[in-house]
Order: C-alpha cells, then sequence, then structure tokens
C-alpha cells in the first residue's frame, strides 16, 4: 500500500494573519487562497513539497457545529489547546531565530527532550501549537 499524507487543517481567526505567519515567517508557498461567504481556505506548503500541503480553515465552517460546539471551539483556539501540527527542520536554530525576529509567540525555546528529539514550540496567530523538531 502507498499512501501519503497530502493535506491537514488547521483553524484561523484571522487569515491574513495567519497567510503572514505562514507565508512570510515559515516560508511556505501559497497554493490556494479561496473565498467563499465571507470565509477564507488558504492552502500553503513548504517549498519543493509540492505533494504535502495545510489547509488554514474557518474554525466552525461545517454548517453541522452548534452554537454550543462553536462557543468551545473559539474558547479553546484562545487557549491554545484546539489544534496543532509538529514540524521538522534540519536547522532549529535558525528556524528559531526566525521565529524570534517576527515577534512570533514563544512557547519553548530549542530544548532537547528526554524522548529523544531536540525542538521548539510556538503559537501562530490562531493560538494553534506549532513544534518544530530538528531532524538528525
Amino acid at each position: 500500500m502507498d499512501i501519503s499524507l497530502h493535506a491537514s487543517f488547521l483553524p484561523h481567526d484571522d487569515p491574513d494573519a495567519s497567510l503572514a505567519f505562514y507565508r512570510d515567517t515559515l516560508g511556505f508557498e501559497v497554493r490556494a487562497d479561496v473565498g467563499h461567504e465571507g470565509m477564507r481556505w488558504i492552502t500553503v506548503g513548504p517549498a519543493g513539497q509540492p505533494g504535502t500541503s495545510l489547509v488554514l480553515q474557518p474554525p466552525v465552517a461545517d454548517p453541522g457545529v452548534t452554537e454550543d460546539e462553536r462557543r468551545t471551539v473559539v474558547e479553546m483556539m484562545a487557549k491554545g489547546t484546539y489544534a496543532g501540527i509538529l514540524l521538522a527542520a534540519p536547522d532549529l536554530d535558525a528556524v528559531f531565530a526566525r521565529l524570534r525576529a517576527a515577534d512570533a509567540e514563544i512557547v519553548q525555546e530549542p530544548t532537547e527532550q528526554p524522548y529523544g528529539v531536540r525542538d521548539c514550540a510556538v503559537r501562530d496567530p490562531a493560538g494553534n501549537m506549532i513544534r518544530i523538531q530538528e531532524l538528525r
């Protein structure tokens, strides 16, 4: 069986701020920017990896989401506990320096973890946890 990760989704509550973070700070390519009924879905991905994308989406665009669920999602996003993603880079220190220079919300500086990886953590403009591991 040949299966690969094609796209993953993260919520955003400010499409322009999210676009700036993923495009300008992390250096991702913009692959699509689609608006519909006042909402935006922005597809980005790492340069040189056209088969892997991240879709930044409105958090509660699904019509099946109840008002109580919408409130919960908004509250969890505000706390930074709703969604996250794990990225990897060969030069973690360079990525971290870029994040710091862009005034990203730093959660954890590069740290050698007891479980065998070196990583850092930041939050994107929507509060999503972004952990970045160093490739070894």
